[in-house]
């Protein structure tokens, strides 16, 4: 059709007569669901080789990818170095079960909204891998779900530095370790580190100056040089960066000054393994079996990320079973106690549960207000005097006391940082802990 054609149907009305067609736009995709993600359903790594499409492999990344990451959370493992945390040879200490039918329609408000949720429909909404309630010592509620089994193995993400900060507590607590020590007392590697001045406890409470950033969403935060130094992501072509943990906790710089505000930075942790180690003689995971696995009869060997040189990654490497995460709980729950033995002292699980420094806890963290933070632990302040355990991707052991209740849930939420699962997990925590208070059975 020609211009001069255009020009005169428009002057005469008879382009009028026929309707413009409809724009059209390109229909979003759907945001991911956990049923749209299932690692089972989408067959990640079934076949013998698995089809192409189907794999998912270390040394090209796509292990910590989402989806693939749904597979690869319960199956570390298979990917990378691992080295193991016995449980000793004696039988498994059984948790008593006591289920309840009643938890899945128990409802609260998800933080910012207004329409309720019930808790098992959070169950997908955090991607929930595995889940269990224990209120009493008793286990009321346990669920799983993508590729984690009920004897299968979990990744616990930053949950590791806990267990870490625990035994670091410890230490202080049997004269061992002198918490106004500076690490170069211990480390003499560090001195010349941003690390080198800071005191044992600035480190285990996370407020040292480092010019260290963690935030996951930037490529070029040196919480990923960490990693990659560690061995936990692959290096890129041509990568003549430090070759382990070790060596680049040497190189982090300072910033600021050490004892301000809670800075939250992977680093702490893997010093404080290096200093648990110095002061022990023996390796973190060592420490870990045998002041935790063995005593507290757990049913599986945990195992953790090692780098090129077998250094266990304390930041984030701990892999176990959902029901020792639950273990481990229910010890702090009771004080330091497990099946009638003093496992840790009491004095060790007061230091944690009293918390850190509200003030110098930062207004960043938006879900955790009046939150603070002490021993590599998350204290919340709450009327129930809860506590947890805190991993990327929604990894937690979630303490209540007043209630009785300990949650252990292993997750893969699509996004790293917890402030993006927080509201549908916390409000939902303390839901089921106000319920099994009125409820008791």
């Amino acid at each position: 059709m020609t211009t001069a054609l255009i020009t005169g149907l428009a002057a005469t009305g008879a382009l009028a007569q026929t309707p413009a067609p409809a724009p059209t736009f390109a229909t979003p995709p759907a945001p991911p669901t956990a049923e749209s993600t299932d690692p089972v359903k989408l067959g990640w790594m079934v076949g013998s080789p698995p089809p192409p499409d189907r794999i998912i492999r270390w040394a090209d990344g796509s292990f910590y990818t989402f989806p693939k990451f749904r597979w690869s959370f319960s199956n570390f493992r298979q990917l990378g170095p691992t080295t193991n945390v016995s449980r000793g040879l004696g039988a498994p200490v059984p948790l008593p079960r006591a289920e309840r039918d009643d938890l899945d329609a128990v409802t609260f408000t998800p933080l910012g909204k207004t329409d309720p949720m019930t808790w098992g429909q959070a169950f997908n909404a955090n991607f929930t891998d595995g889940v269990v309630v224990l209120h009493k010592g008793r286990v009321v509620y346990e669920r799983y779900g993508g590729a984690l089994r009920v004897d299968g193995q979990h990744i616990a993400q930053s949950v590791t530095k806990s267990f870490f900060g625990l035994i670091g507590q410890i230490l202080v607590a049997e004269g061992k370790l002198d918490e106004n020590a500076k690490v170069a007392q211990y480390v003499p590697e560090l001195k010349d580190s941003a690390f080198g001045d800071a005191t044992i406890r600035q480190v285990l409470d996370m407020r040292t100056g480092l010019k260290y950033s963690e935030n996951y969403a930037d490529p070029k935060a040196e919480i990923w040089d960490h990693v990659r130094a560690g061995g936990v992501l692959p290096r890129p072509p041509g990568y003549a960066g430090p070759q382990s943990f070790y060596d680049f906790l040497k190189t982090v710089q300072k910033e600021g000054e050490h004892g301000g505000p809670f800075a939250y930075k992977t680093v702490n942790s893997d010093t404080i393994g290096w200093v648990i180690r110095r002061v022990t003689g023996k390796s973190a995971g060592e420490n870990l079996s045998d002041r935790v696995w063995r005593k507290l009869g757990m049913e599986q060997d945990a195992y953790i990320a090692v780098d090129s040189v077998g250094t266990e990654f304390a930041g984030g490497g701990l892999n176990t079973g959902l029901r020792d995460l639950a273990r481990f709980g229910e010890m702090m729950r009771n004080d330091g106690q497990f099946a009638g033995q003093q496992i840790i002292p009491k004095a060790v699980v007061d230091d944690i549960r009293k918390g850190g420094d509200k003030a110098a806890f930062p207004a960043s963290y938006p879900t955790l207000p009046g939150w603070s933070y002490r021993n590599m632990w998350w204290v919340s302040h709450n009327e129930h005097g809860a506590y947890a355990a805190r991993g990327i991707h929604g990894q937690t052991v979630y303490i209540d006391p007043k209630a009785e209740m300990v949650i252990a849930r292993y997750a893969s939420f699509p996004q790293a940082a917890n402030a993006f699962n927080d509201p549908t997990s916390l409000p939902a925590y303390h839901a089921i802990a106000k319920h099994l208070m009125a409820n008791p059975r």
